[in-house]
């Protein structure tokens, strides 16, 4: 039953890609564990197996005693003499031993051992063929289906794609080519070691270093790239070269590089967002096509306040806040966006307030509205080094216009406050037609 294995090991090994040397551990080790559960779990054995004669031997050590108590771990004088006519008292003597008849139940297990074996050495390799290409697009045709999640066949072995990593009413049949980025490789065998996404950032950025030779030549760099996926998706690009349009190189000629994007994510609407290292110019760029009529930037709490013309307002927000969401989440910028009548008014508000605290004048109020503090709130937030300048360096000056403001503001809170914009808020009103 054990003979001539040398062939079989070396088809399996050629067929697996699995390295011949695990091949025979794990067949030295399942022969080890069947001869111990036919002869004994305490014997002590040791299997190897022979290259030249292409089959496993298997030996047994047991102590040289005057008279055998145990037979599983010791071996008299007169019985270890025959096998050795030299052995003395006390010795370790070492036979093989003849395993022509394992029996049915310990055959079976080796024959379990060396499946699992095999199993543990074919997820080491197939482990170690992935796992340098995680993040890249792999492809693959639908096996089946499983709670949900779609069981992917990739030639060698299979792979998962999570219910939670497929796109939005995007059904698949049996036989359907699927193409995926791999997300995880992970070490297992008793589940797919491959994770598979469509719903990734890193997808939708690897299907345009797909499309784009620029980006592949690192001409073109993708700064960021940000989903809703299925829906919308904003990626930023910058040149390296001031002679190539990263957009344009990115829509391709009558926009067939983006359409073949576009085509593989289902039809998701994906924006193509000049990058710019100024935050004002680079949420215009985000925002587009809705125009952006001012910024006002605050670089500490990484916040923009956007105005927008009165008719473009939806369109900046987008439906249900989409457009506004993924440019804050593309620039990692908070985003607050407003029509130019609200952000006029509540500048007026605010600038008003400011008048009305004591000891502020006309005057002193255009020092403190050019200086960014722009409400009576404003002043009472603010502390004596933020204004000790705008009052003369008098910080004993700064100091009773501050509790002024404070005062002012705990008795007249609305009209001390100039509105901010809340994007919770605009994101309520309903898109215009460009949208």
């Amino acid at each position: 039953m054990l003979s001539d294995l040398r062939r079989i090991i070396d088809q399996i090994s050629r067929d697996k890609g699995i390295d011949r040397a695990l091949l025979i551990e794990a067949l030295e080790e399942a022969v080890a564990s069947a001869a111990k559960k036919k002869y004994g779990q305490r014997r002590e054995i040791e299997v190897r197996f022979n290259e030249d004669l292409g089959e496993v031997e298997v030996f047994q050590f047991r102590n040289v005693v005057e008279k055998v108590e145990d037979e599983q771990t010791e071996v008299s004088l007169a019985d270890a003499a025959k096998l050795d006519p030299e052995v003395q008292l006390g010795d370790e003597l070492g036979s093989k031993m003849e395993i022509v008849d394992l029996g049915r139940i310990a055959a079976q297990s080796a024959k379990q051992v060396i499946i699992q074996r095999m199993k543990d050495a074919e997820s080491g390799v197939i482990f170690d063929m992935y796992k340098e290409r995680k993040g890249e697009v792999i492809h693959g045709i639908v096996q089946r289906f499983e709670r949900g999640n779609i069981i992917v066949n990739l030639g060698r072995t299979d792979a998962i794609l999570p219910s939670s990593e497929q796109m939005p009413r995007r059904s698949y049949r049996q036989g359907d080519r699927i193409r995926a980025l791999l997300l995880d490789v992970r070490e297992s065998t008793r589940e797919p070691q491959l994770v598979l996404s469509r719903t990734s950032n890193d997808f939708l950025v690897k299907l345009f270093e797909m499309e784009v030779p620029e980006i592949a030549d690192g001409i073109v760099t993708i700064m960021n790239a940000v989903r809703e996926p299925g829906v919308r998706g904003k990626i930023a690009v910058s040149s390296s070269e001031s002679d190539v349009d990263p957009v344009g190189a990115c829509v391709g000629m009558k926009g067939s590089r983006v359409q073949n994007v576009v085509q593989e994510l289902q039809g998701e609407r994906v924006d193509i967002v000049p990058w710019s290292p100024d935050p004002a110019k680079y949420v215009s760029n985000a925002l587009a096509p809705a125009v952006v009529s001012m910024v006002v930037v605050d670089e500490d709490n990484k916040t923009l306040q956007v105005v927008v013309p009165d008719d473009q307002l939806s369109l900046a927000i987008g439906r249900g806040g989409q457009n506004v969401r993924l440019a804050s989440q593309l620039l990692g910028w908070r985003i607050d966006v407003c029509s130019e009548q609200k952000y006029t008014k509540s500048m007026e508000d605010g600038y008003k307030s400011l008048t009305m605290v004591e000891g502020v004048d006309a005057k002193l109020a255009d020092k403190l509205y050019d200086d960014g503090i722009d409400s009576a709130q404003d002043l009472a937030d603010s502390v004596v080094e933020d204004i000790v300048e705008l009052v003369g360096d008098d910080s004993d000056a700064a100091l009773r216009l501050i509790e002024a403001a404070q005062k002012y503001c705990a008795a007249a809170p609305q009209a001390a406050t100039a509105p901010a914009a809340d994007p919770a808020e605009v994101g309520e009103e309903e898109p215009s037609a460009a949208e």
